[in-house]
């Protein structure tokens, strides 16, 4: 009974509101209301308030909250270990551009196999990607960087992915067989967020020459920069797997930067000690073809 208070509690701190949880869980308002009223009692502390942005951990939910998911993960991770893995949720954090170019048709190939498994991917930053695979809320999480190292986690390269300097068919760039960093000087930048790996390693590389980037436009998603420069609006600095459809069409064009930068790799993270059922050695297996 403690496992179902425990899940419609994190349910209410990740939509914010009873009414949404109970949406989202098929229960009437009033039985999410009693269920945490109940944990609270057995913990003996307020776990969640009223704000302005909606229902809210406390101080003693915020301390509960990545217990509850821990114990909630441990509960799925012996349910499919049970029943052979061929059934339950299969978490998986990817950042934006893995969620939406590489992911897609790999899972599909895995629903064919396993179709009782409920996919869920949560799309954010590789540092929020490596923190919920710690705490067990993810049970993979695919991000690209340099090869990852920790004592806690596996990291598998996938493969080896160029970045490019992307460009309209047009700039006066595009002919170039590489871009110099001084190239790039007074160059309109479109960019991902400041959290994004590859786009660190331009800035770097950059600095290292001593220029100051010009960043015109940040954008969130990939599909933004994209329109950006195929509109002239400025250069973008992408994977190869996030525009390989506007290479192979020519509506884009990407050129590799000069310099010796570090090796960015697409890489599956999971826990060490992780026991993988045949569902998810499976799992595992598909991520590498």
């Amino acid at each position: 009974m403690e496992l179902t208070y425990l899940r419609t509690f994190c349910e209410v701190v990740s939509s914010g509101s009873y009414t949404r949880a109970a949406e989202k869980l098929g229960y009437a308002q009033s039985s999410v209301t009693a269920q945490v009223a109940k944990l609270e009692e057995m913990y003996g502390a307020i776990l969640l308030e009223r704000s302005g942005r909606g229902m809210i951990p406390t101080f003693a939910g915020n301390n509960l909250l990545p217990y509850a998911r821990q114990m909630l993960a441990l509960s799925e991770e012996a349910k499919g270990m049970i029943a052979g893995g061929d059934r339950g949720v299969l978490n998986i954090g990817a950042i934006e551009t893995l969620a939406a170019y590489y992911l897609p048709h790999r899972l599909h190939r895995y629903r064919l196999r396993y179709p009782e498994v409920q996919l869920r991917v949560q799309p954010g930053s590789e540092e929020g990607i490596i923190t919920a695979v710690k705490d067990k809320s993810a049970d993979f999480g695919l991000i690209f960087d340099v090869t990852y190292r920790s004592d806690e986690i596996i990291a598998l390269p996938l493969r080896q992915e160029p970045l490019y300097v992307v460009t309209h068919p047009e700039h006066r760039l595009a002919k170039e067989t590489e871009v110099t960093s001084n190239q790039l000087a007074d160059e309109p930048l479109v960019l991902t967020e400041d959290t994004c790996t590859y786009r660190k390693q331009l800035l770097q590389e950059l600095k290292a020459a001593g220029i100051a980037p010009r960043i015109d436009m940040e954008f969130g998603n990939l599909e933004g920069i994209k329109q950006a420069v195929r509109h002239q609006w400025g250069t973008a600095f992408l994977p190869r797997y996030a525009i390989e459809e506007e290479l192979n069409t020519g509506v884009l064009t990407g050129i590799p930067l000069t310099g010796k930068q570090e090796k960015f790799y697409i890489q599956l993270i999971y826990r060490k000690e992780r026991m993988l059922s045949p569902a998810f050695e499976h799992f595992i297996a598909e991520m590498r073809q």
